[in-house]
């Protein structure tokens, strides 16, 4: 099999943060006194890089994909990510790699790296090493720098292959 090209697809997330939910970001579940609100469980990680990969590959985006029914109704980020890897291989595209980061103000996320990363690798049945996750902070500004809101974006590169034959 040889390449035939190759894709690049951004995806963006942003979910305000409120008392009484869980904190999912990249399908961990992170202690907060706070969590994200949202019509799923709101992982605005796995949502940026399943914008990214769907956009990448040509689908549109998660709102076409996963609206706010019943259906998805506290989905997971993780489910939401299989659903996707299963979109993107039917048409015959493979990840080459992700690139992501968060912006959070609190908590400190660093400790979750490789834990997000594989839980999003499991669920797109790709190898851990070809996801990146970094953290940043709003550093006082805005939504995010005060607290309110957490964001996420994501790159990815797809190839697309195609039989020798």
């Amino acid at each position: 099999m040889k390449a035939k090209g190759y894709r690049i697809g951004i995806g963006y997330d942003i979910h305000p943060l409120i008392k009484g939910r869980k904190l999912i970001l990249g399908g961990v579940e992170i202690e907060h006194h706070k969590g994200l609100d949202g019509h799923s469980d709101a992982d605005v990680l796995a949502h940026a890089l399943g914008d990214a990969l769907l956009g990448a590959a040509g689908l549109g985006d998660l709102g076409q994909h996963f609206p706010e029914t019943e259906e998805w109704r506290d989905v997971s980020g993780l489910i939401i990510l299989k659903k996707i890897s299963a979109l993107i291989i039917r048409e015959g595209y493979e990840i080459v790699n992700v690139d992501s980061i968060v912006n959070a103000e609190s908590p400190s996320l660093s400790a979750y790296r490789l834990d997000m990363a594989r839980n999003m690798a499991g669920a797109l049945g790709i190898d851990s090493e070809k996801i990146s996750v970094k953290f940043t902070r709003g550093e006082g500004m805005g939504a995010v720098g005060t607290g309110e809101a957490m964001e996420a974006r994501a790159v990815v590169i797809l190839s697309k292959f195609e039989n020798d034959n």
